[in-house]
């Protein structure tokens, strides 16, 4: 006996049903309009008998290409490696220091910074580590750390007239999610500042995923026409 919706848990059902819109879309069952406009319902839904109603017209249900796709593309950034690198420093004194695209993280990261500005955008970065230590020293400096939204951060830092702005805060060990990396801040902030922030959210991820989608199984269906032509 299943049990009933209402007494499954949200997020899971949230997932289940965003699933079924991408799929659907992606095999042109609902137009893009429709497609981003459910899904905007579906973010903002916080009962699982509407959730289901934004996909009851629907006809797909699975398909097991999706599924492949989505482990290949939407996979969390945790990924254990032999290229493990231990820790690393970077110090930025009335300069400014970038690190962007597929990097490898350490399991410690140290940031000096006197007068200048940091920025660590872990977007598109390979995480080596389930958690990894960041360790700031900003004085008079500005940090900013970018992160995607299925990455945790937590902050325990001192801030001396500085500030420290997180805006993709942890909810702590009860709630973590053990597939998904954590990131936690320590250290000094003095007449400086500290900004965690999200580049892209996982909407904007999913709709960009679907579009994807759309574009390969398109592709695919018009080369299989093609081939039945030709044979």
């Amino acid at each position: 006996m299943s049990v009933p919706l209402k007494d499954r848990p949200l997020a899971q059902v949230k997932e289940e049903i965003i699933d079924q819109l991408i799929l659907n879309y992606s095999h042109g069952e609902i137009s893009a309009q429709a497609f981003e406009r459910r899904l905007d319902q579906a973010y903002d839904c916080s009962c699982q008998e509407q959730l289901a109603t934004l996909v009851a017209d629907l006809p797909l249900h699975s398909d097991p290409r999706y599924n492949s796709e989505k482990a290949a593309r939407m996979r969390t950034p945790f990924t254990q490696s032999s290229e493990q690198v231990n820790g690393e420093k970077i110090t930025a004194i009335l300069s400014s220091d970038q690190r962007s695209g597929e990097w490898v993280v350490p399991k410690e990261i140290h940031l000096n910074n006197y007068l200048g500005s940091i920025e660590l955008d872990f977007t598109n970065a390979i995480f080596s580590h389930p958690e990894v230590h960041i360790y700031v020293n900003c004085i008079l400096g500005s940090d900013e750390i970018v992160v995607p939204e299925n990455v945790d951060v937590q902050t325990q830092t001192t801030n001396i007239m500085g500030s420290l702005v997180n805006k993709r805060v942890s909810l702590g060990p009860r709630y973590e999610d053990k597939q998904r990396p954590r990131i936690i801040i320590h250290g000094r902030i003095i007449l400086g500042s500290v900004e965690v922030s999200i580049k892209r959210t996982m909407k904007e991820k999913l709709k960009a995923f679907a579009f994807d989608l759309r574009d390969l199984f398109d592709g695919r269906e018009q080369g299989k026409s093609r081939n039945r032509y030709d044979g």
